[in-house]
């Protein structure tokens, strides 16, 4: 299995090399050069097998011989034995054919976590072979960053530094981040928005001096590892409903297109999947582009559901990248074009990206209001991403089973929670002194240089 940039003139890869480069050195993303295909009966008969079959079966044919069966079984179940439920991603039903996935029994109580602790384990064994060290760097809205911190905290071969927007993620979330004590991780509050986040972390992947240096990795969802661990879910979601045999549906409350794009794989794959539900909060800048060809940002609206308040969707590029025909050079025009304000989208390729992806906008009184409700009509209780997922998913029911993600435990983000049903949400009891551990964190601006000299810094000590 071989690994291609978006933007065509980066190196062809290996999985592990992917992997451990994170973003391709022409500031494209990875994608593998030809999607493996499941037939009928492949799919069928990961009916009733247990989460990490099914993850090992999906995931195998995308890593080549990085890893042997064994080793990579063994990766597989270290990834998943922390989570709080059997199932580890369990279907509720919220109605006729409305079904919630619940993506939040891991570590860190979100979605993030399928990945994260995949990717950890992926890293340590790839790194403990070869005797390397790197230097993780991840931007952050809110659940990327304390699922990497948990993922990695304590592992030898890894520093781990994650930029998350000050002021601007909820208190369990900053909690999560800033009170793990161990030595490589540290947390990086950075004034300005996710999207000044990632676009540091970005600037340094194409500092090549820097990049070099530190031997610089990234584990936000420009990883490849990343999508492909999430890619499981969706299979073991949809043959729980039928599939093969039956078509599926998915709503995915998004910012940064990775979640949905990993849906978009498994389509591929042979997933029979009708539809792919793009669902934004006020941020609706993937609602705009799909139902208008426009893709311009005009910057970010602090909402309750703050993990997707974002304009610049970096996932959506691996999206575009076929849309245009796997063409690297019309991508990287595309990318040039959106540093001065955004692009628009040719009528043929977004024929193309209509032809499997919808979409959806949710207001914020209507994500308040959702939670209300859901949780008056079936006991659930959301949190105000899986909220407007749900909101969104309402105007595409039928006779097609449709399967809403739900992104995170509604205890982070209890203010939301609680203002919408009149209760707070209680926390895990596996963290129930969460509030009462010491933080650690470093303030800085929004200048590279600033967040490169405390890297180097912190590396030497």
């Amino acid at each position: 299995m071989r690994y291609v940039s978006t933007r065509g003139s980066a190196p062809v890869l290996s999985f592990e090399e992917a992997m451990l480069t994170g973003l391709a050195r022409d500031g494209g993303l990875y994608v593998p050069a030809t999607v493996p295909v499941l037939g009928h009966a492949e799919i069928a008969a990961l009916a009733g097998l247990s989460y990490e079959d099914v993850a090992f079966r999906i995931m195998r044919p995308f890593i080549g011989d990085t890893f042997t069966d064994t080793e990579f079984r063994t990766i597989i179940a270290k990834a998943y034995a922390g989570f709080g439920h059997a199932a580890r991603a369990p279907l509720v039903q919220l109605g006729a054919n409305h079904f919630l996935l619940e993506l939040f029994h891991g570590p860190t109580l979100a979605f993030k976590d399928f990945a994260m602790q995949l990717i950890g384990q992926l890293f340590q064994a790839a790194l403990s072979r070869s005797g390397k060290r790197v230097t993780i760097v991840g931007a952050t809205s809110g659940d990327t960053g304390s699922a990497a911190i948990e993922a990695f905290r304590g592992l030898k071969n890894v520093d781990v530094f994650i930029l998350y927007p000050h002021g601007r993620v909820s208190e369990v979330q900053r909690r999560q981040m800033t009170t793990p004590s161990e030595a490589n991780v540290h947390a990086i509050a950075m004034d300005g928005d996710f999207d000044d986040c990632q676009a540091r972390v970005k600037d340094m992947f194409n500092d090549f001096v820097f990049r070099d240096g530190v031997r610089l990795a990234g584990v936000n969802s420009i990883n490849w590892a990343r999508v492909l661990a999430q890619v499981v879910y969706y299979f073991t979601s949809a043959v729980s409903l039928g599939a093969p045999h039956r078509e599926v549906s998915f709503t995915v409350p998004t910012g940064n297109f990775g979640d949905i794009f990993a849906g978009y794989i498994a389509r591929q794959m042979g997933l029979p999947i009708e539809k792919l539900v793009v669902a934004t909060n006020q941020n609706d800048i993937l609602h705009r582009a799909l139902t208008s060809g426009a893709y311009k940002t005009d910057g970010v609206k602090p909402s309750i559901s703050p993990s997707m308040d974002i304009q610049v969707s970096s996932n959506f590029e691996r999206a575009l990248f076929d849309a245009y025909g796997r063409d690297g050079a019309a991508v990287t025009q595309l990318m040039e074009e959106l540093k001065t304000g955004g692009f628009t989208i040719s009528q043929g390729a977004l024929e193309s990206l209509r032809a499997t992806f919808a979409s959806g906008r949710c207001s914020e009184a209507d994500t308040t209001e959702t939670i209300r409700r859901t949780y008056a009509a079936t006991g659930e209780i959301l949190c105000p991403h899986s909220a407007v997922g749900v909101k969104v998913a309402e105007a595409y029911l039928g006779a097609t089973p449709m399967i809403t993600l739900a992104t995170a435990h509604p205890a982070k983000f209890p203010d939301a929670v609680e203002a919408a049903m009149g209760t707070r949400p209680a926390l895990p009891p596996r963290m129930a002194d969460l509030f009462k551990r010491q933080e650690r964190v470093t303030r800085l601006p929004n200048d590279l240089r600033a967040i490169e000299t405390l890297i180097r810094e912190r590396i030497a000590l």
